[in-house]
């Protein structure tokens, strides 16, 4: 590369961003298992296994996502693991995601009105079946709203993958810089391609977010 901007540095920038996709996906697939299991955990009757839960929240959420890429990516292969830069950026993403979307989920599967709780224990459904039935299917329409609007976040964490060598959207757009330096314009053309990307998920997120507030207003309407 070199001279000025052409098509091929766009083209170029393209790629990258087709890559911020995949590490954003597999990170927002990796994470709703995790994220799920968590929340589930969180809720749990067993008190144990609540406070292993809490403390793998607090942990994540206090730790700063570049850290656990550090940890991930160079710390591994200090004992043993050797791990690739995408499998590094994934892994993170993937625990880091996981705390905070098992805390989104675990808030909407307690915001869950009480007496849906109360109505699922009166026709003798075991616990399984309460969440599974009746709990769970509620769950999901509350949290569905914030967790798209926590998949725009995901999408611009993915640019820290750069620290560990993975060529997303923001690592090609600073290779590019480094042969034409014009800071300007290439991190403008980026800052382009993120807001595309991002704004239709932020849109979405706040269109959901009226329906679900709708849908409780109707639901509490009296009759």
């Amino acid at each position: 590369m070199g001279g000025s901007l052409n098509l091929n540095h766009l083209l170029f920038l393209l790629q990258g961003a087709g890559w911020t996709v995949v590490l954003s996906v597999l990170a927002l697939v990796g994470g709703g298992i995790l994220g799920f299991a968590v929340a589930l955990c969180r809720v749990s009757a067993s008190r144990a296994v609540r406070l292993v839960s809490g403390g793998y929240v607090q942990l994540i959420q206090g730790t700063p996502l570049l850290v656990i890429m550090f940890l991930t990516y160079f710390g591994l292969p200090a004992i043993g693991f050797r791990i690739s830069p995408l499998a590094a950026a994934g892994a993170s993403l993937t625990i880091y995601v996981g705390a905070y979307l098992g805390e989104i989920w675990r808030g909407a599967i307690q915001s869950v009105p009480r007496p849906q709780w109360e109505a699922a224990e009166g026709l003798a459904l075991s616990r399984t079946q309460r969440m599974t039935r009746v709990i769970l299917p509620q769950a999901v329409r509350i949290a569905t709203p914030p967790t798209v609007g926590f998949f725009v976040q995901i999408i611009k964490n993915t640019s820290l993958a750069s620290v560990v060598g993975f060529v997303e959207l923001a690592r090609s757009g600073q290779i590019i810089n480094n042969s034409l330096f014009e800071p300007f314009l290439i991190y403008s053309i980026i800052a382009v391609i993120y807001f595309v990307l991002c704004y239709p998920l932020s849109r979405l997120s706040r269109r959901l977010e009226r329906r679900a507030g709708q849908g409780r207003g109707q639901t509490l309407a009296p009759a």
